[in-house]
Order: structure tokens, then sequence, then C-alpha cells
């Protein structure tokens, strides 16, 4: 099968879906600028390891330290705009309402392409809580209506605890509601397209399992072979910011 014969193959299993569940990777983000993880550890970053600043420890241990290094990806994240994949997937929505996208990312760059039913599995960067969420979970803090919105880091108004990125770090638990919903979505549809994602962190590289034992039909969007790519029922090789506009246009 040609690539073109792929690509419209991939736009009429989209057009006739019932209801289509989309997990996003850092592969989606990367593509409009935004480092992976471990890639945004770069000048005076690159001594440290991403594994030991990304945990609850590591922010008890040295808040200011952490602080300073979300501060600097959020700044990564704050020039990023989307790219063709993201405005893609927007459009899927915007003609088949019942598609929801499951992001692994923490960017908010699927709300700034028009996507509204997003799932983030591991919490925003641009959002900051309490760390010991004193008025729930989460407490989320306005950082810029602090009067020590400078500091590294502010202090929770509610509690005086430190205030911290709201986003998942090594050994906390994902949002249980967001997982509820994650693994909902893909026990309901019937159409999985798997984008930009190695499939290597769990739980969220658990749920097109999840989706293929209940019958759905899955389709990789991914330039690279990953952990997921042998599920696939049709792979597009290629990244989504080319190839996902170019199924658009097929879909009429």
């Amino acid at each position: 099968m040609t690539t073109s014969e792929k690509i419209e193959k991939v736009a009429r299993l989209i057009a006739t879906a019932r209801q289509i569940a989309i997990l996003t990777g850092a592969g989606v983000s990367q593509e409009s600028g935004v480092p992976t993880f471990r890639d945004a550890l770069e000048g005076l970053w690159a001594q440290y390891d991403p594994q030991q600043l990304a945990t609850p420890q590591a922010f008890l241990q040295d808040p200011a330290l952490v602080w300073d290094w979300y501060q600097f990806r959020r700044g990564l994240v704050r020039d990023a705009k989307p790219n063709g994949g993201h405005l893609a997937l927007a459009q899927i929505e915007q003609r088949k309402p019942n598609t929801w996208i499951i992001t692994q990312n923490v960017d908010d760059l699927h709300e700034q392409a028009g996507s509204q039913n997003i799932i983030h599995l591991h919490g925003n960067i641009a959002q900051s809580k309490c760390f010991k969420d004193c008025q729930g979970m989460p407490t989320v803090i306005d950082v810029n209506a602090l009067p020590d919105a400078d500091a590294s880091p502010p202090k929770c108004p509610h509690c005086g605890a430190n205030v911290r990125p709201d986003i998942v770090w090594f050994g906390e638990p994902l949002p249980s509601d967001a997982m509820v919903s994650a693994f909902n979505l893909m026990y309901q549809s019937d159409l999985v397209i798997v984008v930009g994602t190695s499939g290597l962190v769990s739980p969220a590289s658990d749920l097109p399992y999840h989706a293929k034992r209940n019958g759905a039909t899955i389709i990789e969007v991914n330039p690279d072979q990953t952990a997921l790519s042998h599920l696939a029922d049709h792979k597009l090789e290629a990244p989504s910011g080319a190839v996902l506009p170019l199924v658009m246009e097929m879909w009429r």
C-alpha cells in the first residue's frame, strides 16, 4: 500500500468512526519546538538528572532549585505554538464532536489549537498548586496574584506551604479522575489514534491495549517504531505535523 493509500484509508476510518480517542505524547509537542523531558536539560541545567529534579523529595530538599528549573521549562513552553498535527486533531474534534484527546504532555498546545475535549494525564506545567493541597486536590494557586510571586518558590496563601508546579512527578500517582475517564474512553471508542508517544510510560501506555481488547481499531502516527507499533492496525510513518494535515485534506 502506498503512502497516499494509507493516508486515504486513515481518513476514511476517521470519517466513519463513532467515537474517537486520541493518545498524544511528547513527539507531538517536540515538533513545535518543546524539548522532551530529558532534552530540556541544557546549559546551566545540563549537570542535573531530570529524574532527580522531578520528585517530591527533590522539592522538599531544595525547593528553589526545582522551582527555578520548572520556570525555565515554562519559558520554553511559552515560546511554542501549535503545529499542523495539533491543528489537524482539533479539526477532527470540530467535525466529530465525540472525539477526545488524552495527552501525556503538560503544555497547552492542544488547547491553543482549538481542541476542547482534553484529558491531561500528567498535569499542566503552566499551572501551580499548594504542595500540601490544603484546600482539596488540587489546590490551584494563581502565582501572579501572590505578593511573593517572584519568590523561588512562592508560598500558598492558605497555609503557607511552598507552591509547586501542578504536574505529576516521579513517584506520584496520576490523577484518578483523569485515569478513570481515559480508560472509560478506551472502552467506549471504536477508533484510537496514538500520536507521537513511545509507549514506554505506564500507565498511559496501557490504554491502547484496553482499547484493542475491546475491539477498537488502532492507528499509530509516528516516524519511529515504538513499543505500541505491534498493536497498530494502520500506521502512518511520519511526523504528525506533516501527515495529519494530509489526512484532513483527504477527508472530504
